[in-house]
């Protein structure tokens, strides 16, 4: 009923495994292992100078209020200095060092990713969202660096200098000073955690509904034109903005529990300085504690605890990045529905005899497509398929290219059960001008040159000539360099057909199909075309979908298709003669031409 999914409202995943996707990512931190160890190496070296300021600045104090007359302090303000330089030099180091880390990460994550995307079968492709998941990954790299740049930038430089400070509070002062620091960040942290574990969940929703946007928008303006036949633009827009007024909502919520969170980390933060503040001055008017000790105490407590105010944004930030990682991490679980055996031999071709043994196939169980299907095209021949829309030809097509398995039967290609072979020596063997052709958003000369990337310049043009195409690229104003729009919608869907017969005359494989090559041609180019794919197909294994009877009536054998079972099958001759469903399909056919030729 895909006439109410447009409306369905989409589940919020919340199921995650965090730890599991930090270890998913570890191997390609991995990689950079020697650069991960010198920006470490240089963080600690950072945090050893900066809390050796408030030592030097607590000599400095003492020495200006002890000594008279005042004498300056030269080499204790000669060391300050140093430090607060070495802290920035440190800090620096480790950034330089640590960028290709973070950078490599996600260029090969996202790699990655891409890969297995293309990796995936058809069905995954067919059921997918697309603007989902250019979301979903594009969310999901960002983590990625976003993790990498809070680990090493925030979250281990606040716990080493918070260590440092602990065992200087321990074995240089009372007690209280380090048991309320820790008090107070354990406070701390703990309300951070459990207020922000309560805020993801308005997170998820945003990252759902976000991506729900996003992939409408996509959508919408991919179907432009089917959006405009049906004069639907108000339609579109109230969708989206549907679904963005929920997304306001959950934005909203989050904004505002957001600046619960951030008022009581700030609570909690000014109760802790100010009972150490209290301590300290105490200490001082005793005289168990001199100036520099407040001043040392006051600056470790600055020094700690701005940080530790912004590891409550840091919390937030990669538990956000977390939940971004996964559903990216979520793509890389989908398992290919086709893979090749452990022991998938590569096909010997040979000639390309091409046989369905009694095949039988379905997409789900409730509709079966393809019942016994059984028949040869024979090595060098052409073998015509023809039929009614949804008697499962192209069917035929995908489980040739095994985008499916079949259920029973088998596909044999050079008597090679395709099921035994691998993926990419099959579809290198087979050739194909499909139905809907669909062009990268690039050049006419990448478009052809897709088929054989390695191909000549001239090898491309001559198959442009052979495809009756060369002569209309040469009368555009940039040639073969004209850029074809997304999907090819600048071109004609006569001229997006012939790109496809260049290409397949490009690739020169083996076995070729054509699947209704033809349909968006003027009966000018279609036989121009035809004598060009004649020429082509010859000594090739050749298997045609056709609407257009006139187009086939040289294949050596006519199969006629009905609700998945062959019914008919013939030379063309041969069919006329049995006067069935085919004879009575050339009728039609030819009574139709007779009456546009009348038009004309």
């Amino acid at each position: 009923m895909s006439g109410h999914s447009t409306f369905r409202t989409e589940a919020v995943p919340t199921q995650r495994n965090d730890s599991q996707n930090i270890r998913a990512m570890l191997p390609y931190l991995w990689t950079y292992k020697g650069r991960v160890s010198a920006a470490l190496s240089a963080l600690i070296f950072a945090k050893l100078a900066n809390v050796g300021v408030p030592l030097i600045l607590k000599d400095i104090v003492d020495t200006l209020t002890n000594v008279q007359p005042i004498v300056l302090p030269v080499l204790l303000l000669a060391a300050y200095g140093g430090l607060r330089l070495a802290t920035a030099l440190f800090n620096e180091l480790r950034d330089v060092l640590f960028a290709k880390v973070r950078y490599g990460a996600m260029r090969q994550v996202s790699s990655q990713v891409i890969s297995h995307l293309h990796a995936l079968s058809l069905r995954f492709h067919l059921e997918r969202n697309t603007g989902g998941i250019s979301r979903d990954i594009e969310r999901g790299t960002r983590s990625i660096s976003t993790i990498l740049n809070y680990l090493i930038f925030s979250i281990i430089p606040t716990f080493a200098e918070f260590a440092l400070i602990a065992a200087i509070l321990f074995t240089q002062y009372e007690l209280k000073f380090a048991l309320i620091t820790f008090a107070t960040v354990a406070v701390y942290i703990g309300f951070t955690f459990a207020i922000t574990e309560w805020r993801i969940e308005y997170r998820h929703l945003m990252n759902s509904l976000e991506s729900k946007a996003n992939n409408q928008a996509i959508e919408s303006l991919i179907n432009y034109e089917t959006v405009k036949y049906f004069g639907n633009e108000s339609l579109e827009a109230r969708r989206h903005n549907e679904t963005l007024q929920q997304w306001e909502e959950a934005a909203t919520k989050s904004q505002t529990s957001m600046s619960a969170l951030n008022f009581g980390q700030s609570a909690i933060i000014a109760i802790g300085v100010s009972i150490i503040m209290v301590f300290a001055s105490q200490g001082v008017v005793e005289g168990r504690m001199s100036l520099g000790d407040l001043v040392l105490v006051n600056t470790f407590l600055l020094q700690l605890f701005i940080p530790l105010n912004f590891l409550g944004m840091v919390y937030r930030s990669v538990k956000y990045a977390l939940a971004d990682m996964d559903m990216m991490f979520k793509l890389l679980t989908q398992t290919p529905e086709i893979q090749d055996k452990a022991d998938a031999k590569d096909l010997d071709v040979g000639a390309g005899e091409v046989r369905f043994s009694n095949v039988s196939f379905y997409y789900n169980q409730e509709r079966p497509i393809l019942h016994q299907v059984d028949f040869t095209v024979p090595a060098g021949h052409k073998v015509a398929i023809v039929g009614a829309s949804g008697a499962g030809k192209s069917t035929l097509v995908r489980l040739i290219f095994r985008f499916y398995e079949v259920q029973t039967g088998s596909i044999l290609i050079n008597g090679q059960d395709i099921r035994e072979l691998t993926q990419d020596s099959l579809r290198s063997a087979i050739g194909i001008v499909p139905q809907d052709t669909v062009l990268f958003n690039d050049s006419l000369y990448f478009n052809i040159l897709y088929a054989r990337p390695s191909a000549s310049p001239e090898e491309v043009y001559r198959a442009a000539k052979l495809a009756n195409l060369h002569d209309f690229i040469n009368s555009l104003p940039q040639g073969y360099e004209t850029v074809v729009g997304e999907r090819g919608l600048k071109l004609s869907g006569g001229e997006k057909q012939r790109v496809a017969i260049a290409r397949v005359i490009l690739k020169n494989p083996k076995i070729m199909i054509f699947d209704e090559a033809t349909s968006s041609l003027d009966s000018k180019s279609e036989q121009a075309i035809q004598n060009a794919l004649a020429s082509v197909a010859e000594h090739h294994t050749t298997l045609v979908i056709a609407h257009r009877l006139s187009t086939i009536i040289d294949a050596e054998q006519i199969l006629v298709m009905d609700h998945g079972q062959i019914i008919e099958r013939g030379t063309h001759q041969e069919l006329l003669a049995l006067q069935g469903s085919y004879a009575h399909l050339w009728a039609l056919q030819q009574q139709e031409r007779l009456i546009e030729n009348e038009v004309v």
